[in-house]
């Protein structure tokens, strides 16, 4: 079994023990990261742990750890965890305080990491495709904070599987947002395109990487939210995580995206993404 790690100290993962009354369980009053590790190194360190940051403050809550200890941790529970690739997780509540919606004054927070084996992206995805549905974005007007109450995107999420698909598309306001665990791209005439950072997007590293590889490499990218009647038309649709990197969806809403495979700026993005995912690794 996994070791994890638990305010201030690392153990067996079925000895970790929450309280009842921690506000992260009766009230969803807390942040969460999720970071990539390739061959033992975390990926883009540095960004998940400033993203970590705006999160917090978004929630207003202190940052229990500095950058330092933030990445002795990362580093000693990937190690004790054997290494290799893995998914990262991290999780800050305001910690444990009699229920009430008003924040508690001087709690601890409780600070939870874990780390398991990371699945390698399906092979049928990249040659094949993924496909998505087209939904109404009902979540709340703050997706740029990485909160721990996904509920919203649970529901969505379902709604897709629900359907026989893969991913949901959210549409707010008669444009695409991102996915319902993803960040979305459209490309058009061979230009990818992107909703911008703002309070209907979650800033997601992995967009990040994707914008900096796009630019380095002169592909034509648009930090621009596409209309949901321009999707049907669209050359290319993409998601992209930092566990599922970034994927084509070659069907939305039972129709064929273009050709309905994999297209040639997907193909040229994820040849270039898997190239730079050991390079952009952080060493410390």
């Amino acid at each position: 079994m996994n070791d994890v790690f638990l305010n201030g100290d690392f153990l067996a993962a079925d000895q970790a023990k929450v309280s009842v009354f921690d506000r992260g369980f009766l009230l969803g009053d807390g942040v969460y990261e999720v970071i990539p590790v390739y061959a033992g190194h975390c990926f883009q360190l540095a960004g998940h742990f400033q993203r970590l940051q705006n999160s917090l403050d978004g929630v207003k809550m202190t940052n229990p750890y500095s950058i330092a200890q933030w990445q002795s941790l990362c580093e000693e529970l990937v190690a004790r965890n054997g290494g290799g690739d893995q998914a990262l997780y991290l999780q800050v509540t305001r910690g444990v305080a009699p229920r009430d919606h008003v924040f508690p004054d001087n709690t601890t927070p409780t600070v939870f990491a874990m780390s398991n084996p990371m699945q390698p992206v399906p092979e049928k995805y990249k040659q094949q495709g993924i496909s998505a549905i087209t939904v109404l974005d009902t979540r709340w007007q703050k997706c740029h904070i990485k909160a721990i109450t996904l509920l919203p995107n649970s529901l969505l999420k379902q709604q897709a599987k629900e359907a026989g698909a893969d991913e949901a598309l959210l549409i707010r306001d008669g444009y695409l947002t991102e996915g319902s665990a993803s960040n979305a791209y459209a490309v058009i005439d061979e230009v990818i395109y992107t909703a911008p950072k703002d309070e209907k997007v979650l800033p997601g590293i992995t967009r990040d990487v994707v914008l900096a590889i796009a630019k380095k490499a002169g592909m034509p990218l648009v930090e621009e939210a596409v209309a949901e009647s321009s999707l049907a038309s669209a050359d290319e649709l993409w998601v992209s995580s930092s566990t599922k990197e970034v994927l084509p969806i070659t069907q939305l809403n039972g129709v064929p995206v273009g050709q309905g495979v994999p297209g040639p700026v997907w193909r040229q993005m994820d040849v270039l993404y898997q190239q730079v995912k050991y390079e952009g690794r952080d060493d410390g």
